[in-house]
């Protein structure tokens, strides 16, 4: 296979650099030129190469659920990497034993080999059946206790990679500590749980916080609740800024608080479809203005992609550097991933080509040239 090449303001860990970026058989060989400020990059040229996105949270788009069976996930994988997404993780619901098992036998396929012109499946994020039925969200109530046989027979079916668990509820705690020793990482959500509740799953082991400030008990200057324990101790955690879910001003205040705080778009079979009806696990959602929603109004997700991700952190203040972060290393430092998340040589060949407005102009998923028109019923 010859060397490919991508010319522009490379965006490097140490910063944008005017030059060339070589690769071959996926991997990025070598990268050339000479350093730029941020400003030069977006003023000088018409070509920003960044780090391809990791979205640690995805439940659907192009009218596919990873609930359901057959090809589904490649499906979503291929609409998620026309919005620049080059990995991800597929995010299940809760539900009865029997269709969390049926779901993991259906991804296990695309979590060991990648389809044409999709992301890189890297695994199974569980989200639920471990949850407080008191803060469900557009979570079906399906609960179910934490158990580290049921845990591991699953994994054994796909591979988890984060588990999200609410840890009030009885024995949820005490698993923690098993948990992070077979590997797994635990994410605190879906939860009622107090501030102490919060300290103690990160005493145990637990790594971060799903989708901050949804579905968790909120802050209050003497109840600091499951939010003010991920302000005050949180390195990780996942945060949707479609500016739907979280004001900015909340967004802001976490990037202050937490270092490693990482976009994930939460994102629906509805993601880049037109209004309407679609499935989210056993739910029937609506699509409509701009959100989805289930029958009572309650959020259900999101039709965010991460390109608008990058976008709308631009938008609200974070230079493009701290934005990139946020969508590529910092999810990938998270999930142990040191040949993704960053442009340096020998990491995979995973590149987003930007305009000076920031829109997309291409997207390489593991050197592979991904076609970003969209699919038959696509918008």
């Amino acid at each position: 296979m010859s060397t490919h090449r991508v010319e522009g303001h490379i965006l490097t860990p140490q910063g944008f650099m005017r030059g060339t970026l070589r690769y071959e058989h996926g991997r990025i060989r070598r990268i050339e030129g000479a350093r730029r400020t941020e400003e030069q990059a977006r003023t000088e040229s018409t070509t920003i190469v960044v780090p391809g996105f990791i979205d640690a949270h995805v439940h659907g788009g192009g009218g596919s659920d990873t609930m359901e069976a057959g090809d589904a996930i490649d499906r979503i994988a291929r609409l998620h990497a026309r919005y620049g997404t080059t990995s991800l993780l597929a995010t299940t619901m809760t539900a009865p034993l029997s269709e969390v098992e049926a779901a993991m036998r259906a991804l296990a396929p695309a979590c060991t080999r990648r389809a044409t012109g999709a992301a890189r499946v890297l695994g199974v994020h569980l989200e639920g059946p471990y949850i407080n039925p008191g803060k469900l969200g557009a979570q079906p109530d399906f609960v179910r206790p934490a158990s580290i046989e049921e845990i591991r027979a699953l994994h054994a079916l796909a591979p988890i990679r984060l588990i999200t668990l609410a840890p009030e509820l009885p024995g949820n705690l005490d698993i923690i500590v098993p948990l992070r020793a077979a590997g797994f990482r635990v994410q605190i959500g879906h939860t009622l749980g107090s501030y102490e509740d919060g300290v103690a799953a990160l005493e145990r082991g637990a790594t971060g916080f799903t989708h901050l400030f949804n579905a968790m008990t909120g802050m209050h200057h003497r109840e600091p609740g499951i939010v003010g324990a991920a302000l005050a101790h949180a390195r990780y955690a996942e945060i949707i800024p479609d500016l739907l879910h979280v004001h900015p001003g909340a967004i802001r205040a976490a990037l202050r608080a937490i270092p490693g705080l990482f976009c994930v778009t939460d994102s629906t079979a509805a993601t880049g479809m037109p209004d309407g009806d679609y499935r989210l696990g056993r739910h029937r959602v609506t699509k409509c203005l701009g959100g989805v929603r289930v029958a009572d109004g309650t959020l259900a997700g999101s039709t965010l992609t991460m390109d608008q991700a990058l976008r709308n952190l631009v938008t609200i203040g974070l230079s493009l550097e701290d934005a990139s972060r946020r969508v590529s290393a910092h999810a990938a430092e998270y999930l142990g991933l040191s040949d993704r998340g960053r442009l340096v040589e020998g990491a995979h060949a995973d590149l987003v080509l930007l305009d000076r407005e920031l829109q997309l102009q291409r997207v390489l998923v593991e050197g592979e040239e991904i076609d970003l028109a969209p699919a038959e019923g696509c918008v």
